[in-house]
């Protein structure tokens, strides 16, 4: 198989504390050295500020001689996760590269992490984007995702985390619900012919909406456990990840579903909304969700997403039933910032039996 040119695009954020394990990880790379650039894209920190200083000293040096050619693109402001990628992304493609492989700011790459991926996209021209077994570290016997979950209700969460890896069986190539963006190999061809991240999302959910945005057209997302991901993987308690976790689970229902399965989800939308307001007012995030509810109250928020909505839906060449192939009916959060009984005892049987009952009824 001939070697195809890979761009790594590195998201730094306050990159000191990671870089490190990075470069070493890319030291032991076995994929050719010269098909590789390792592409870093600065978003200024708000209390760090940049890292462009500590690159330039620490990282730039070794350039096409320990590891694979960097290139480092320092930015004025935070872009956010899409924003920031989409820098690399775009340098990735104007310099002709294949593939290009997102790697989060908190983890590192096995030695042999590319091979097992190229060789999969490869042997299947259907497969849009694949990701590696994302293992936590330093807990590398315990699984980060094996894939991310996509819930009906427009919700993602890791599947199969802190689960020891020993007691998962996968395939060689497994089909998924959808791909984190932690760790994600996608074509340079339909990044050109179906567009780049959606900044609009800013953070979280973007993942999701990329693989619906190539499922919608015919390609599937999948792992291969033979590439392996280290991730050094934490849900802190940052106040504007409920919003935008909301804001933006709302958009990705919105754009993808069509007008009918929307009626039918909209009972149990409501419901889960109810719980999510309890909660959010037991834990402290009334103020987020809330905030939720204000920009979609706003003309300007539905202009723009039902703008989204219309551009793919004037693409998409797959039903509902098909797009929801592999959404599940339950909600598993193994954060306690974020799990509680009533989710696991009451609301999860609920919308469990509900999607049972509506997704026979989604043919369309």
């Amino acid at each position: 198989m001939l070697s195809k040119k890979i761009a790594i695009i590195y998201l730094s954020f306050h990159c000191e504390p990671y870089i490190d394990d990075v470069v070493s990880a890319l030291k032991n790379l076995t994929y050719p050295r010269d098909q590789v650039a390792f592409v870093i894209v600065d978003n200024p920190h708000p209390t760090h500020g940049s890292s462009v200083r500590y690159l330039e000293e620490n990282v730039l040096p070794l350039s096409k001689k320990e590891i694979p050619e960097v290139v480092l693109l320092p930015q004025k402001t935070n872009l956010g996760f899409a924003g920031g990628n989409n820098v690399g992304i775009q340098w990735a493609i104007d310099h002709g590269y294949d593939y290009i492989y997102l790697h989060n700011n908190d983890g590192f790459v096995a030695a042999q992490a590319f091979e097992p991926l190229v060789a999969a996209m490869e042997s299947d021209q259907t497969i849009g984007v694949a990701q590696p077994l994302i293992l936590l570290y330093p807990e590398t016997n315990l699984i980060n995702t094996t894939g991310n979950c996509f819930h009906y209700l427009g919700l993602a969460f890791c599947n199969n985390l802190r689960v020891k890896k020993d007691e998962i069986k996968l395939k060689e190539v497994e089909e998924i619900g959808f791909a984190s963006g932690a760790a994600i190999m996608m074509r340079a061809d339909l990044l050109k012919a179906y567009g780049l991240w959606d900044e609009d999302f800013f953070l979280y959910h973007e993942d999701l909406e990329y693989t619906l945005r190539l499922k919608s057209v015919g390609y599937k997302s999948v792992v291969v456990p033979k590439s392996i991901f280290y991730h050094k993987y934490s849900f802190s308690r940052n106040q504007d990840k409920f919003y935008y976790i909301e804001r933006n689970r709302y958009g990705v229902m919105l754009i993808y579903f069509k007008w009918p399965t929307l009626v039918l989800l909209f009972p149990m939308a409501l419901i889960l909304d109810l719980g999510l307001l309890l909660f959010a007012w037991k834990t402290g995030w009334l103020k987020e969700k809330l905030a939720t509810y204000k920009y979609w109250l706003k003309k300007s928020s539905w202009k723009l997403w039902l703008g989204k909505r219309k551009n793919i839906q004037a693409k998409r060449q797959v039903s509902d039933r098909t797009l929801l192939k592999l959404a599940v009916g339950r909600v598993v959060f193994e954060e306690k910032a974020i799990d509680n009984p009533l989710l696991r005892y009451v609301g999860n049987p609920l919308m469990a039996g509900y999607w049972w009952i509506i997704r026979k009824l989604i043919w369309w």
